[in-house]
């Protein structure tokens, strides 16, 4: 990675400003143009560098729900079941974990029944069941890996 993108990453951790040319403000703020930002992580979705970007809404205060969940999947199974997971729009921070539950990730669904549905189509899907472990306290932790 350049030194672009770099700075870029390191910043978009932490959030875009709430104003009419918001890449253009982060441009400022780094010294770059508004184009560069554009391009740049435009360059980073395409290498799969950034595999997401975009606006974090909390479901639950929007009348949705959210969910943690977990699957138990055959080493040989991984990779496909990943990717059939991933396919759902549902589905974000799916983790690979050290545990006999390996794979982990959070729904999040417009409604609270759309969580059993989901749950439902991925073991469908997948094959596999899928341990629902819905929050009982949030906690904000702030993690942020500097490039």
């Amino acid at each position: 990675m350049n030194s672009v993108e770099k700075l870029l990453i390191n910043r978009l951790q932490h959030g875009m400003p709430l104003v009419r040319r918001p890449f253009a403000a982060v441009a400022e703020e780094l010294g770059l143009d508004e184009q560069q930002v554009l391009d740049t992580v435009k360059k980073l979705l395409d290498e799969g560098v950034l595999t997401r970007f975009g606006p974090m809404f909390h479901a639950g205060e929007m009348g949705g729900a959210l969910t943690l969940a977990a699957m138990r999947i055959p080493e040989a199974d991984f990779e496909r079941v990943t990717e059939q997971v991933n396919s759902f729009d549902e589905v974000a921070h799916n983790y690979r974990r050290e545990h006999d539950l390996n794979m982990w990730f959070v729904l999040a669904t417009e409604t609270r029944d759309a969580i059993e549905n989901t749950i439902s189509a991925i073991e469908g899907t997948t094959g596999y069941p899928v341990y629902n472990m819905p929050k009982e306290q949030e906690f904000h932790v702030h993690l942020h890996f500097t490039v």
